[in-house]
């Protein structure tokens, strides 16, 4: 079996048994860093200042069910935008602007020790609470790198769009790859689509490697020895999620859809663009499964629209964020308040 796979294992393991760390593992581990990112100063070494962003009209709306920003603790980004945002107790408490221009966030992840990585589009990186950068990595000429995953703490997973594109389990230590591989895309010959080959792929709690062909249309899962094991046509899809049922979340980029699928192919639950009551979903680029069933969908869209609704099984919508003036729209989330190890691959449905 190779090297990561074996670190995939034993770090679920470990995670099942409690013995992670020398105490056992929180049943909500990222509520004992939250309080790191309140005393972070307000700038960071080579932190440039926070932009100005163009504010909507109507543009905070209290209507929505929930409770606007107070209803859960959050990590947030948008594309278009290259801060971070630390949501918690209703206010943002933390932002960090990555210090390079360009390019645009499409993955980022709150880690156990409260640090976050991310990557936009040129650069990855590791910041702490503190604002300090404790890892970087930069992608290589006519490349760009859209999705990111930790594989526990010491590696990182990436997707480097490029001719051709390539899958790297980075140690961070050194930036030596753990595992290579070779993209199969029909696209790895056309500089004019590398933006577009990828997007969120991840690793599951299988070991295997379910990968969001943007520009193709499809989703490809495979196995450790890089033999496909299932593909389901999707128009744009913008990521893919394995679910604990074994079925597959698919958010639809700009057709604004959410659609879980089964092994067999069939849609079993979905979310369309006017499926909800007085919201418009116009570009859903990323959605999550909550550990209590319910679904988050982030809504991308221009404008003054919701940039994030969480509904319930049965679609009924529970929490809708509507906040421009204290940030942008919406490509990502990671609920603070979930339990697991974000580190752990398939242990949060994201």
């Amino acid at each position: 079996m190779p090297y990561p796979h074996r670190c995939l294992l034993l770090l679920a393991a470990l995670f099942i048994c409690g013995c992670a760390s020398p105490s056992p593992v929180a049943t909500h581990p990222l509520d004992s860093v939250l309080d790191q990112f309140a005393s972070a100063p307000a700038q960071g070494p080579g932190e440039p200042p926070l932009p100005r962003r163009t504010v909507p009209p109507n543009s905070v709306a209290t209507a929505w069910p929930g409770h606007g920003l107070a209803q859960h603790p959050f990590l947030y980004y948008g594309e278009g935008n290259n801060v971070l945002y630390v949501v918690n107790h209703g206010r943002v408490v933390w932002t960090y602007v990555l210090p390079t221009p360009g390019g645009e966030i499409d993955d980022a992840w709150m880690l156990s020790n409260g640090h976050i990585i991310c990557t936009k589009q040129n650069d990855c990186y590791e910041i702490t609470p503190q604002k300090e950068i404790v890892w970087s990595y930069h992608a290589p000429g006519n490349t760009q790198i859209h999705s990111l995953q930790p594989v526990g703490l010491d590696q990182v997973m990436i997707v480097e769009n490029g001719l051709p594109p390539h899958l790297y389990i980075l140690n961070k230590k050194d930036n030596s790859k753990a595992l290579a591989r070779e993209l199969p895309a029909a696209s790895a010959t056309d500089a004019g689509t590398i933006h577009t080959q990828f997007r969120n792929c991840r690793l599951t709690a299988q070991g295997t490697y379910l990968m969001g062909f943007l520009a193709e249309g499809r989703i490809t899962e495979y196995d450790q020895n890089w033999r496909e094991i299932w593909t389901y046509k999707s128009i744009k899809p913008w990521s893919a999620i394995r679910l604990k049922n074994g079925n597959t979340l698919i958010p639809g980029d700009p057709n604004a859809f959410v659609h879980e699928v089964n092994p067999r192919g069939e849609i079993v639950w979905a979310v369309e663009k006017d499926t909800l009551p007085g919201i418009r979903l116009t570009d859903v680029q990323t959605a999550s499964r909550l550990a209590n069933g319910n679904t988050l969908i982030c809504n991308h869209g221009s404008g003054a629209n919701v940039q994030v609704v969480e509904v319930t099984p049965d679609k009924k919508v529970v929490w809708v964020l509507q906040d421009y003036q204290d940030l942008p729209a919406c490509t990502g989330i990671q609920l603070l308040d979930e339990p697991g190890l974000p580190e752990i691959p398939g242990v949060l449905l994201r």
